[in-house]
Parts: C-alpha cells; sequence; structure tokens
C-alpha cells in the first residue's frame, strides 16, 4: 500500500454494502463478493465436519473443547479480518461474548480458497495470522479438491 493513501478506519468499512465482505489489511480497505456456490459448499462441508469439535469437553456427540464460529469479524491490531471459519480453545475463550467482533486471535482458522480470494488469503491474510499467534491454518481449494494445513 502507498504510504501516502489515508488508512481505512472501521467507519469506512461499516460503509461498505453488505452484500459485500469488507476487511482492512495493512490499513487497505479490501471488498469482496459474497462466495460462489463451490465456495459456500466447502466451507458449510467444513463446518459441519469440525462441529462435533464445538461441544463442551466431554459431551455428548464429540470431543468438545472449542467454540468454532463461521465468518466471524476478528479485530487483531489495526487489521480487521473476516475468516470463513474460526475457531478458538474453550480454555482461552470459555464463553462467546455479545460483541460484533473479537479481538482475541483464534486458534484456528480455515480460508476457502477462490480465484478472487487466492492472493488475499495466502500474502495478504497469512502473514497477520502468523503474526497473530494463530496457531493452525488451512487453506481449502474447492477446485483443486486439496487442503493445505500450517501449523504455527
Amino acid at each position: 500500500m502507498n504510504t501516502a493513501q489515508r488508512q481505512a478506519t472501521y467507519e469506512d468499512l461499516l460503509k461498505v454494502p453488505d452484500m459485500l465482505i469488507a476487511e482492512i489489511l495493512d490499513g487497505e480497505l479490501i471488498t469482496s463478493p459474497r462466495p460462489a456456490f463451490p465456495h459456500a459448499r466447502a466451507a458449510s462441508s467444513i463446518g459441519q465436519d469440525v462441529s462435533p469439535f464445538d461441544r463442551r469437553p466431554g459431551g455428548p456427540g464429540g470431543p468438545g473443547g472449542w467454540q468454532i464460529l463461521f465468518e466471524p469479524e476478528l479485530h487483531l491490531g489495526a487489521d480487521i479480518l473476516v475468516p470463513d471459519l474460526a475457531g478458538w480453545r474453550r480454555e482461552r475463550m470459555p464463553v462467546l461474548v455479545d460483541e460484533p467482533y473479537s479481538t482475541l486471535a483464534p486458534d484456528w482458522v480455515c480460508e476457502v480458497v477462490s480465484r478472487g480470494t487466492a492472493r488475499i488469503d495466502r500474502v495478504r491474510k497469512m502473514p497477520i495470522y502468523a503474526r497473530e499467534r494463530v496457531r493452525h491454518l488451512w487453506l481449502i481449494y474447492p477446485s483443486l479438491q486439496t487442503l493445505e494445513v500450517y501449523r504455527r
């Protein structure tokens, strides 16, 4: 980003129409269209697959121990990100606060990568997740039917 440009603010982000996903990465307002169906299907399927972990530990129906959210808004330093899915160990986030975003970096992030988001997910967002000490990052490519797993 050109340092002479004005840094985007949360107020700028709030002005973006609801039909777009808005993020602020390195001071730049980034907008993306709502996901196409293959992208949405992949995110939904992963959400279903990890749902047994989104329960109280030792409870019925799964191993539990996580808080898993679909498209949470994350305020990480000056950056605002909206991953496809994110999860926090319950030891770190025992209850979900009644707020529209979290300032606590997740323990796990899943980004569903499409042609339109590949550069943003890999080049712009990955370093932010690393900086914020996100322990696990999944990049899912529905068109290639692949999953890349990164661990800090």
